[in-house]
């Protein structure tokens, strides 16, 4: 009978990673038990009490659930119903002011979404790990949730053993759709089991402007924002414009022009001069993927420090190609009738 992964001893779950390394995957033995764990942790969010307001995004979920991307991302981004927080009206971005959505978002981020991680998440999750006998603790520190757990790899630098759980609740995660994933482990070995999740995923083609649109704002600003792995994002856009999610985008304005209005009460952003960045207009054929001067320098050093971590798939283009399909993806966009 096949064993589960997670619950075999820590030489034991060394020895099913030595064997996968040795038969070819690409990657480290330390990403491939990480996946396993992200796997697990989206297979016990989406099977909890809340799982139909739960919506998995960003590129975790385009690698995973949908696999136009090949670069490992590692951690779960997810966006919790705003509704199931406050009134319907902030469903609707529409419908709030931008001081009312500032306030608002600022009261979820400060206030109602860190009490709910506290008091109902980090509790399911802890009692799942003690459920199943799992060698793993999880914290939470404001908006995230993390899952530490024993390591069976050797974890170079630029990677821990634990999983960052991003949570969001702003917008209410639609659309979204359930879609299988499964960890890259899962068809090496019949004698032993992984986790299999069906998470409510976000659509591509949301992912996309969401991406793009924060592309946009980096362009304007002109500066980097938050932490290293900032170009990925740029690598993503071109993917997801290699496999027709981007012209599926395009041609999709009312998706496009809701997500411009909620980042616009929710995310606003002012550019290099002092302007607010008009998301509106953006989406509707102005929307600028190549940044310039001291921005431009700053995103290559980003995207080369991800290729030399081994974020990135093999054969990776070099900066300059990237940019040159964003230029292209760029003019495209730009050509929306």
């Amino acid at each position: 009978m096949a064993e589960p992964f997670l619950k075999l001893g820590r030489e034991d779950r060394r020895e099913v990673l030595e064997a996968a390394f040795g038969r070819g995957l690409a990657r480290s033995m330390a990403l491939l038990e990480k996946d396993v764990w992200v796997v697990w942790a989206l297979e016990a969010l989406f099977g909890s009490p809340y799982a139909e307001d739960l919506a998995f995004k960003g590129g975790t979920s385009l690698s995973k659930a949908y696999k136009v991307i090949s670069r490992f991302s590692e951690d779960v981004d997810l966006t919790y119903d705003i509704r199931k927080l406050v009134d319907d009206k902030a469903g609707q971005p529409e419908a709030l002011s931008q001081v009312e959505a500032k306030a608002l978002g600022r009261k979820i981020r400060e206030k109602l979404l860190p009490r709910f991680l506290m008091n109902e998440v980090l509790p399911y999750l802890e009692a799942q790990i003690l459920t199943q006998g799992l060698p793993a603790t999880v914290e939470c520190e404001s908006e995230n949730l993390f899952i530490s757990y024993e390591s069976a790899a050797d974890y170079p630098a630029y990677v821990r053993p634990r999983v960052k759980l991003e949570f969001g609740a702003r917008s209410t995660g639609e659309p979204a759709t359930r879609i299988e994933v499964t960890c890259d482990l899962d068809t090496i070995f019949a004698e032993v089991t992984f986790p299999i999740a069906t998470p409510r995923v976000m659509t591509a083609e949301r992912t996309f402007w969401e991406k793009a649109t924060l592309a946009h704002v980096y362009c304007l600003e002109g500066k980097l924002r938050g932490a290293a792995g900032f170009a990925r994002h740029w690598h993503d856009l071109v993917r997801l414009n290699r496999a027709g999610i981007a012209d599926r985008a395009k041609s999709d304005l009312v998706l496009a022009l809701a997500v411009a209005d909620h980042k616009s009460k929710f995310f606003p952003a002012k550019d290099a001069a002092g302007e607010w960045v008009d998301y509106q207009s953006a989406v509707s054929g102005g929307l600028i993927l190549i940044p310039r001067g001291d921005a431009y320098f700053a995103l290559k050093a980003d995207y080369e420090a991800m290729i030399e971590a081994g974020y990135l798939e093999n054969g990776t283009e070099t900066f300059e190609m990237l940019m040159d399909s964003c230029r292209e993806l760029q003019d495209a966009l730009s050509s929306r009738v």
